[in-house]
């Protein structure tokens, strides 16, 4: 950390450059004991460590969950806090199979949203076959708290070697997308500023077990992320510099919905940095890129993927745009989210 930074801001806990620096800086060094017996753990900062046991990998993963507003179109806290987790089980290539969680709420706080939230919870737990098996709940003084946050630990199983990391892209690898960039981020900052559009706009939040199930028939994913803080432009900043190479997207081709691009310019947003909660990005071998690409098509929330872009050898650790106008630009890891509070 820089010497003359007192003091944590809001830009530490958005997913960007500085979330890196107080990782790098403070947080990892604290602790001695990063990984268990040649697992995954706190030095790969990945979505989630390992455990080895036998034949198989115990996925684990934690998350805390601070969304405002509590309720948005297409989903609440229970929403955001069953399926971010889920889905961070499920991009290191296992099956998501239980998950804790710990609630902290202010005291005031209405009894009928809590149960709206814990339902909303329990719809996503039920559609991924993932069971609630410990938790803990506590209740904060009225004034120091803002309602109520939610952290989760998720736990998945995967065979022993098959586990996807975030830096396994190789040269000529396919990058797909399992549906539009920015809906959840900015159907948050609309309903949290009264914005309206001609659209509706409705966050993508949702579980991507399926898609990724489907995605890893064919045998050829070498990279899995799904872009939440921070959005599409971490996610694949993540991937250039931890895999070593560069990452060549095409701007004509990235799915954005006309709203979200209607609202990105009216705020002064790119729409690659905007948060997406339902959305998975997959690095895949080249000559199994169409046949993954049409298998999560066939999926409930795969079915606007597209194929987005391409890994190269030049240029390491930079994410490069080609622009509608035939340009190119880079695509550089985001300072912070620029919407706070949105998973």
């Amino acid at each position: 950390m820089d010497s003359k930074t007192k003091t944590i801001s809001l830009a530490h806990g958005a997913g960007g450059s500085l979330t890196q620096k107080l990782l790098d800086d403070i947080i990892v060094p604290s602790f001695k004991n990063r990984s268990f017996k040649g697992g995954l753990g706190l030095n790969d900062l990945d979505d989630g460590g390992t455990i080895p046991v036998q034949d198989y990998e115990i996925v684990a993963t934690t998350d805390a969950h601070t969304v405002s507003p509590l309720f948005f179109p297409g989903g609440d806290l229970g929403t955001l806090a069953a399926c971010g987790t889920i889905n961070d089980v499920a991009v290191m290539g296992a099956e998501p199979v239980a998950m804790t969680s710990a609630v902290v709420m202010e005291e005031g706080f209405l009894i009928s949203d809590f149960k709206k939230i814990l339902n909303s919870m329990n719809k996503i737990l039920n559609e991924t076959n993932v069971s609630l098996i410990s938790g803990d709940t506590k209740v904060m003084p009225k004034g120091t708290l803002d309602g109520i946050i939610i952290s989760t630990t998720g736990i998945g199983i995967a065979k022993r070697g098959t586990v996807i990391v975030d830096s396994g892209l190789r040269p000529g690898n396919k990058l797909i997308i399992s549906g539009s960039i920015g809906d959840h981020g900015i159907a948050l900052v609309s309903k949290r500023e009264g914005l309206s559009f001609e659209t509706d706009l409705i966050s993508d939040c949702a579980p991507v077990n399926e898609i990724i199930k489907a995605a890893m028939k064919p045998g050829g994913i070498t990279a899995m992320k799904d872009p939440t803080r921070g959005g599409v432009a971490a996610c694949l900043n993540e991937f250039a510099s931890k895999s070593n190479v560069s990452i060549w997207i095409d701007e004509e081709i990235l799915p954005i919905k006309n709203a979200v691009k209607a609202a990105c310019d009216m705020l002064g947003f790119d729409p690659l940095t905007i948060t997406c909660e339902g959305k998975v990005v997959i690095g895949v071998e080249k000559d199994l890129a169409e046949e993954t690409l049409n298998l999560i098509k066939k999926t409930k929330y795969g079915k606007e993927a597209r194929i987005i872009g391409e890994v190269k050898t030049e240029r390491p650790g930079y994410v490069i745009l080609k622009t509608f106008i035939g340009g190119k630009r880079i695509i550089e890891m985001p300072r912070g989210e620029p919407i706070p509070r949105v998973c």
